[in-house]
């Protein structure tokens, strides 16, 4: 067994010695109770990155879904396998979240993949197409961030993905439904792991703001 996996089962193990015990009452009335999730947060599949840390959350608070690039594929109604619509789906139609988050964030490595010239081989089949999702961003970054750094012109993308994945979002009849009759809220995050600033998306404005001012 290498270290890497010693290292989740040690953790494992503190977590059912120790935590699961004093929180037993809590983790019992979540199974008795069934899961009432705020909100259904559509994050980034990055490791860096934890939706329930970030935001300080407890079991049961959060419906998570994570991916490559925190995207949103655009409505399609066929009968293939679609993770992402079918949690957005769910979390709308049966857990009846009133809010969804998209949240994207600094340094993203799916957001930088688009910058690079990647090799198109059937290894990657599967995230080459997914990452199709991020090319709306990118085109719209480098008409108006011509002469821009590198650096900022990832941190824009980052940012403006998040935007176009909130129109992606709006094309769910279901989700477009409850916005218009306001029994839901979409809302778009930025993550800053360089300062741990989180900022929203003002769409009156058209641009990200530090949450809470």
């Amino acid at each position: 067994m290498n270290e890497n996996m010693k290292d989740l089962i040690k953790g494992y193990k503190e977590f059912k010695d120790f935590h699961f015990k004093e929180n037993e009452d809590r983790f019992d009335a979540l199974i008795k109770d069934g899961q009432k999730p705020k909100a259904l947060f559509i994050g980034c599949s990055d490791s860096r990155v934890i939706p329930e840390m970030i935001t300080n959350s407890d079991p049961g608070e959060l419906f998570i879904v994570r991916n490559v690039g925190n995207f949103v594929a655009p409505f399609k109604p066929d009968e293939e396998y679609h993770a992402t619509a079918s949690a957005i789906e769910y979390a709308v139609g049966v857990l009846d979240v009133t809010d969804i988050i998209i949240c994207g964030h600094s340094h993203c490595g799916a957001i930088e993949s688009l910058y690079k010239d990647i090799k198109h081989d059937m290894d990657m089949i599967h995230t080459m197409k997914w990452l199709e999702l991020g090319l709306e961003a990118k085109n719209a970054v480098s008409k108006s961030m011509p002469s821009a750094s590198k650096y900022d012109v990832l941190r824009q993308t980052e940012k403006v993905s998040v935007v176009f994945q909130l129109k992606n979002l709006l094309t769910y009849p279901l989700v477009k439904k409850k916005v218009t009759t306001k029994e839901l809220f979409i809302h778009g995050w930025y993550y800053d792991m360089d300062n741990g600033v989180i900022s929203y998306y003002d769409n009156k404005e058209n641009i990200f703001k530090p949450l809470g001012s």
